[in-house]
């Protein structure tokens, strides 16, 4: 008669291979928050985005650490995608590959803003003071860099996390990752988001103003609640992490029928 015995080794038990990857995916989400003091009052960029920064006295150190910052929260952000590619491509690897690369596309467009206010500060740096004509132009050209970054910042940090939300949600609402209240946050709030985001390219609502902050709040919160919930609780159990850890368990774990 056959019976079911478990090796010596069954003593132990395996670590939960997902654990590391929603603790690490967490933590990258929470870095993507560092870059509030450019936005929030009295923001980083208060300074080098007036009015003829380019030709005053104003001091460069808060442009700098939030360009700095920037680049950080740009890191994280395909962090954030390349930790969780591994586990969400098994629900399906076409829109994982596509959280991926709208990732990516964002970290590229926060660069390019980082890079016309580095630029911007290093016209300042080299520059000084001016007066007269040269002034004029200097400002002009500051403005230019000015406009570069708002621009790449709309299409990168305010566009990109909408479409993020739609890929990411969906990938996480169909598999049971996480609870579904939490993708649900994100694709709910992504087409209020979007919306917003193609009012501001017409110019029908002010990149920085009453319905671009109401529409981005529940953008941030699917970030934020998400992150926290991979540190705290990990994925919940689903086909998916049951299939992982089965393939993670060394045969000497399993039971075998003798």
């Amino acid at each position: 008669m056959a019976t079911t015995v478990q090796t010596a080794a069954t003593t132990r038990v395996p670590k939960d291979p997902t654990r590391k990857t929603s603790l690490v995916a967490g933590i990258f989400y929470l870095i993507t928050f560092v870059s509030i003091p450019t936005l929030a009052p009295p923001a980083l960029y208060s300074s080098v985005t007036g009015k003829d920064f380019v030709i005053s006295s104003a001091a460069d150190t808060p442009a700098l650490w939030g360009c700095f910052l920037e680049v950080i929260v740009a890191l994280a952000g395909i962090g954030t995608a390349i930790t969780l590619y591994p586990v969400v491509k098994r629900q399906n690897q076409g829109m994982a590959l596509g959280f991926v690369a709208s990732r990516t596309l964002e970290a590229a467009m926060l660069f390019t803003g980082v890079a016309s206010l580095l630029s911007l500060v290093t016209l300042h740096q080299d520059l000084g003071t001016a007066a007269g004509a040269d002034a004029a132009s200097l400002a002009a050209i500051g403005a230019s860099h000015v406009a570069t970054y708002h621009w790449a910042f709309t299409l990168g940090g305010s566009l990109m996390p909408g479409i993020n939300a739609i890929l990411l949600g969906t990938l996480l609402y169909r598999s049971g990752l996480v609870p579904r209240v939490l993708p649900m946050i994100g694709l709910i709030g992504a087409p209020l988001h979007l919306t917003a985001v193609v009012l501001t390219m017409f110019g029908v609502v002010d990149r920085v103003g009453t319905v671009t902050g109401i529409a981005v709040i529940p953008i941030a919160l699917w970030e934020l609640s998400l992150g926290v919930y991979l540190i705290v609780k990990g994925f919940k159990p689903c086909p998916i992490t049951d299939a992982i850890r089965e393939e993670a368990t060394p045969p000497a774990y399993r039971e075998v029928a003798v």
